[in-house]
């Protein structure tokens, strides 16, 4: 099942994201079942136990504040809420959440009308950077898209290699210079290739390094505006992968990257092998930036489109 048909449902497929949120679900149901012991109604101490609950499971303070803020003007609002229903609450509230942080943005993942359609991705090393692109290739090759990959992290031999793996693996092209090239180099010849060869997608890898956030941003930057000069309003993504089992680690990340690079979607990753899938809530809210990719599996299939009112209803239902 290919990425723009990963919805559909069947009797066997009635819930695409179950199991890859399993252990939060599992480890959030536990605290929300132990925060509500022997109470009747949702107080002002079910409250406080509940965000105790959201920050231990890492959705965050600031993100935590706003769904107890939505919950406590529920509860004046309809006077007595049975914790029997807490779920239903919480599920609720956070897909209103979810729902402001995406308003007014695009979140389809990728825009065919324009041709090549050029993404940038960007993240530290070791988030699932390169497999990403990999997936989003294999997948987009699935559904008869030409793709053409850019090995733009050229300062790590690993990277440039993974990424010709996947490409061989997904049966699409490749731009690749020797180690050490200039990045922004590797960038302008691979758009200018996938214009040649009539192209649909154009995905381009970034080194990963944030020890020197200005030589980042330079980079960064220097790559965008040489890809402009062949696609005038490239890239048309940048794409910021995190790593989801990193907890609050992930929001450093967001920031430093937003900071260095105007990011306008997320993909986050290893969702599956984690308990903190709650940070998907709070990067969401606090960055205001559409999550279009979550990784709940090692599968090329595992890499699916993020959708909000399933995500929610995988954790609380």
């Amino acid at each position: 099942m290919g990425l723009f048909n990963w919805k559909k449902k069947d009797k066997e497929q009635e819930r695409p994201l179950d199991s890859g949120l399993e252990k939060t679900k599992r480890s959030l149901f536990e605290k929300i079942s132990y925060a509500i012991a022997g109470k009747s109604v949702v107080d002002d101490e079910v409250l406080d136990s509940l965000e105790e609950v959201l920050i231990a499971s890492d959705v965050g303070v600031e993100t935590t504040q706003n769904i107890i803020e939505r919950l406590e003007a529920r509860v004046a609002r309809d006077k007595y809420l049975n914790t029997e229903e807490v779920n239903r609450y919480l599920c609720e509230e956070i897909a209103a959440l979810l729902d402001a942080a995406a308003d007014g943005k695009s979140t389809e993942p990728f825009d065919f009308s324009k041709k090549p359609y050029v993404m940038m991705v960007v993240g530290v090393n070791g988030v699932g950077k390169t497999t990403t692109i990999g997936k989003l290739a294999s997948q987009l090759k699935a559904q008869g898209k030409k793709v053409v990959l850019g090995a733009a992290d050229t300062f790590r031999a690993a990277a440039v290699d993974q990424l010709v793996i996947w490409a061989e693996r997904a049966g699409v092209d490749i731009v690749k210079q020797a180690m050490g090239s200039d990045p922004a180099s590797v960038a302008f010849d691979t758009v200018k290739s996938a214009v040649a060869r009539d192209a649909d997608v154009v995905i381009i890898d970034t080194a990963g390094r944030l020890h020197n956030k200005v030589n980042l941003m330079n980079e960064l930057t220097k790559i965008k505006n040489v890809m402009k000069k062949v696609v005038p309003d490239a890239p048309h993504e940048v794409l910021l992968v995190i790593d989801g089992s990193t907890g609050q680690n992930g929001f450093l990340q967001a920031k430093e990257f937003t900071r260095a690079t105007d990011v306008t979607a997320l993909a986050v990753t290893k969702l599956d092998g984690s308990a903190k899938g709650g940070v998907v809530i709070g990067i969401s809210d606090q960055f205001k930036i559409p999550i279009k990719f979550i990784g709940v599996g090692e599968k090329i299939d595992d890499l699916k489109l993020f959708d909000k009112k399933e995500f929610v209803e995988s954790l609380f239902d």
